[in-house]
């Protein structure tokens, strides 16, 4: 418990200074001479970065454990922010920006797999990732205004500048609280597997080509309102954009902390959730006379039943010594998702409105979405068992 909590505090840290630039970033790129359709690329690029980093923290962090991938993915974007507060052209944003997207790679895998490491009880596994977006609802809650007023008061480079230190800060306490290695489900080897190696490969294969699109649908639709909020407020907006990013986290941790929403199955809360975020995004690009703070706060609300749900669902594909692969594709997907969404935004805006795209992106993901007991889980507990 107490490697979770130190882990929770970093994360909040690490969260608050990620989320603390989302109503920045666009209109430091305008303030540079960017256009909607580079912003989008400029976006996109940071979660393409991200697939490289998602690669290598898969098998290195199922390799040589968790912490030294935290410390470094920490580290390295604090340093990167720093250079940013320096930028003078729209390319030097894009780099800077690409290069932050590598380094933060290896940091959702890395923590993903410690918290779920801390114990092999379905339940208490469950509990943690809920206390994992807590935590990242927390932070984003109160980042984008931060940010925004941050700005206001110090411009853009002291905000970089300051947002650069505490994450090289956090890294820093990471280095001396995060243990080396904790004995876990995913160290754990399986005594007498039910399958052979080449069997159990594939049928995580078939598992996996079905159930990561759900991840990479979501992360579009996110890029997509990333993307679009800011323009939509405007260069002088970034207060009320911050407001609203604030609106959406609040709407989360609502949810969030609704514990008893766990006893129901993953498969139940993905669909109720996704279609719920679909409805939000219709109705922002439908019915633009309803408040948008109302909306987004249902947004929200919809994002903290997900995600849970997510991260139970891959925790039950992932299986001994494979964890930190598990969550590694599924950040891979969600960089792809991230990507696609603000360049498909950019480049069809002037078409049609971004937030009917995010729409169609997430009534796709329900449709596609696998049977009820569809696949099976690639750990079982018979593997441990004396009688296997």
């Amino acid at each position: 418990m107490k490697t979770a909590l130190w882990l929770y505090l970093f994360l909040f840290l690490a969260f608050f200074d990620l989320h603390a630039q989302y109503p920045i970033l666009t209109p430091f790129a305008i303030s540079l001479g960017a256009g909607p359709a580079f912003i989008g690329w400029m976006m996109g690029m940071y979660s393409l970065t991200h697939l490289p980093g998602n690669l290598l923290a898969g098998v290195l962090v199922d390799r040589n454990g968790s912490r030294r991938y935290i410390v470094f993915a920490l580290t390295a974007a604090g340093a990167i922010l720093l250079l940013q507060a320096h930028a003078q052209l729209p390319w030097h944003l894009l780099l800077l920006r690409a290069a932050s997207g590598f380094a933060l790679a290896f940091l959702s895998p890395a923590c993903m797999t410690l918290l779920a490491s801390l114990s092999s009880d379905p339940a208490t596994q469950g509990k943690y990732m809920s206390g994992h977006g807590i935590i990242h609802t927390l932070a984003s809650v109160v980042s984008p205004a931060a940010g925004a007023f941050i700005v206001a008061k110090a411009g853009y480079s002291g905000t970089f500048t300051t947002l650069g230190w505490l994450l090289i800060f956090t890294g820093v306490m990471a280095l001396f609280s995060v243990p080396k290695q904790v004995q876990s489900m995913s160290a754990a080897k399986p005594a007498l597997p039910l399958h052979s190696p080449a069997q159990a490969d594939r049928e995580e294969l078939r598992v996996s080509r079905r159930y990561y699109l759900l991840p990479f649908f979501v992360s579009c639709s996110q890029g997509v309102l990333f993307f679009e909020l800011p323009l939509s407020q405007g260069s002088d907006g970034m207060i009320s954009t911050g407001i609203l990013l604030s609106l959406l986290s609040l709407g989360a941790l609502v949810t969030l902390s609704l514990f008893f929403l766990n006893r129901l199955a993953p498969g139940i809360r993905i669909a109720a959730a996704l279609l719920a975020m679909a409805l939000c995004f219709f109705t922002l690009a439908a019915f633009r006379h309803i408040p948008a703070g109302v909306v987004l706060f249902l947004l929200g609300a919809a994002k903290g039943v997900l995600f849970p749900a997510m991260a139970s669902l891959f925790i039950s594909l992932g299986g001994p010594g494979r964890m930190g692969r598990t969550f590694s594709l599924q950040s891979i997907a969600m960089s792809l998702g991230a990507f696609a969404g603000p360049v498909a935004a950019g480049q069809l805006r002037d078409f049609v409105s971004p937030y009917f795209i995010a729409f169609v992106l997430l009534m796709t993901a329900i449709l596609l979405l696998p049977p009820r007991g569809a696949g099976k889980p690639a750990y079982r507990p018979e593997w441990n068992s004396p009688a296997a």
